[in-house]
């Protein structure tokens, strides 16, 4: 399983969460705590918005803990919103193209899980992608197909709705074809505005994620950076944390959403 972060909030160097901390992010490449591996080597990638509306994105395929142009461009860039992963590859080639986080437009979108069986329903999950959306496809993993399915299905209009309807739809496509195994959903979505964050698994056994609202400032991540600072929350299983621009942040009930999609 991968490892990321997420931050909204007033600018800050990208270091200061990525690098700096005692349990940052490129620490985590190496020494994760509560993923199945501790290691998450297999590239990493940061997306950061500043004053256009479509994200910058740098992906690479050497490790986090290990690039040096990673560490140079976090201490000079200062953004309001930005994600880092870490990758741990589940099946899929390691290459660039299959490094999160993804971007379509302005949107941005990373996952830490799988599709359990992903060889099995990939032709029938890609035919999810409409041709417009799937000329945009530039890997091979689950999770960017997954993002373009949900554009696909009402993402600019109803994200979280849209999400709910084609993990349900990739549900039912596990289930038809007799996929024993997991579908695993913990990802962080956003438009540059408004910030998502899911914790889903049809197990119920779903990867960990925590977050942080200091007012002003919310940080959502796989593993607490520092677990001497109080306030981290774990962000309740099958459960959506919603931060719209200028309000508080909320959560909500996936499954009842998966539910009504369902419906």
């Amino acid at each position: 399983m991968c490892r990321f972060l997420a931050y909204r909030g007033e600018p800050v160097f990208m270091e200061d969460l990525v690098s700096a901390p005692c349990h940052s992010l490129v620490h985590q490449s190496l020494h994760a705590e509560e993923a199945k591996t501790g290691t998450n080597g297999d590239g990493f990638g940061i997306g950061w918005y500043a004053t256009r509306p479509e994200p910058g994105v740098y992906r690479e395929l050497r490790p986090a803990w290990s690039d040096e142009n990673l560490q140079s461009l976090c201490a000079q860039v200062r953004s309001g919103l930005f994600f880092a992963h870490v990758r741990a590859a589940t099946g899929t080639a390691t290459t660039r193209a299959n490094c999160h986080p993804f971007v379509q437009g302005r949107w941005m979108f990373m996952h830490n899980g799988q599709i359990g069986g992903y060889h099995t329903v990939r032709r029938k999950l890609e035919a999810m992608i409409p041709d417009a959306l799937y000329e945009a496809r530039g890997g091979t993993t689950d999770s960017e197909a997954i993002f373009l399915a949900a554009l696909a299905d009402g993402l600019e209009d109803d994200p979280v709705g849209a999400v709910a309807r084609t993990v349900s739809r990739v549900s039912a496509l596990m289930q038809a074809a007799g996929v024993r195994e997991a579908l695993r959903f913990t990802a962080a979505l956003t438009d540059g505005e408004d910030l998502y964050a899911f914790r889903w698994a049809s197990d119920g056994k779903p990867a960990t994620l925590y977050w942080r609202d200091l007012g002003d400032r919310l940080i959502i991540v796989s593993e607490p950076l520092d677990r001497a600072q109080p306030g981290w929350l774990e962000v309740p299983r099958s459960c959506v944390l919603t931060a719209r621009k200028g309000q508080a942040p909320a959560l909500q009930c996936m499954d009842e959403a998966i539910t009504r999609a369902a419906a």
